[in-house]
């Protein structure tokens, strides 16, 4: 994704937002401004605007992000609604799809599928885009709030299958994350061709913990070309994407107070491969 910021100046006033970007951005026409700010990619003194026709004033901060999402021709990948009431929603999310808005887009994302199926929806926490699995999102306030207490004191009950290169040994891992303090207990569900099939409790929930974690005991997640994993010539073939899917979700439901738990089966592209690895 690219960023330009500019500031509008004296001889910009009285122009409309999708004529002040082309005269700034190199290479941007007013339809190509339109189609941005339609997406969601355009901010205002830090405000994401979508109204073309609004009049810019002198000293506002405009911001532009063109990314994918503008010259994506396939709809985004569709959840599978795992549970819902009136208080949460529980979704599998397939991997290729962003959890909620990013700077560059507030549509197709998942928050915004399910807030079209649903209404008012809230984010309680968020997974990877090339993850796939489980998320809890609420429906009222109340459960936003009691399920965000909850993700603060870690009392969510998460697990991820993965795959990781090479030999893995059940042990924890407990160093920190962009200097915050990070846990993550790691078993051995099954060996397989030069990698590993791991189960990885989340004790804490940093970003991109797991992924950090096992890069940093040398035996990286498959596929992950962020932290090492794509580059790995110790097993053949390779990963389809990152071998990396929540698979558990344990949580107090924020109305009833049961303990209720959720569990998705490790997705069809991830699970073919698997067994290739396993002949």
């Amino acid at each position: 994704m690219s960023k330009e910021r500019f500031t509008v100046v004296a001889d910009d006033a009285g122009l409309r937002l999708d004529q002040v970007i082309p005269k700034h951005v190199p290479g941007f026409s007013r339809r190509k401004a339109r189609a941005v700010i339609d997406l969601g990619g355009v901010f205002v003194d830090r405000t994401r605007v979508k109204v073309a026709s609004r009049y810019v004033k002198p000293g506002q901060v405009i911001e532009v992000n063109v990314g994918g999402a503008l010259t994506a021709v396939e709809p985004p990948p569709v959840p599978t609604i795992v549970f819902v009431d009136d208080h949460v929603i529980v979704a599998d999310k397939p991997a290729g799809l962003v959890t909620a808005p990013t700077p560059e887009s507030d549509r197709g994302d998942l928050l915004d599928q399910l807030a079209k199926l649903y209404g008012e929806v809230y984010l309680v926490h968020r997974i990877d885009l090339p993850t796939s699995g489980l998320l809890v999102f609420a429906r009222t306030r109340d459960a936003n709030k009691r399920l965000g207490d909850a993700f603060k004191v870690h009392d969510i009950d998460r697990e991820y299958r993965a795959v990781a290169v090479g030999d893995v040994t059940a042990h924890t891992i407990d160093r920190p994350v962009d200097g915050k303090r990070a846990v993550t207990h790691v078993a051995v569900v099954e060996a397989l061709a030069g990698a590993t099939l791991i189960s990885a409790r989340l004790e804490t929930g940093r970003t991109h913990q797991i992924r950090l974690h096992l890069a940093g005991e040398g035996t990286p997640l498959a596929g992950d070309r962020e932290h090492g994993g794509e580059t790995s010539r110790t097993f053949v073939p390779r990963a389809p994407r990152l071998a990396l899917h929540a698979a558990r979700l344990g949580f107090v439901h924020p109305a009833s107070g049961e303990h209720v738990v959720f569990e998705s089966q490790m997705p069809a592209d991830l699970a073919a491969w698997i067994a290739r690895l396993r002949r």
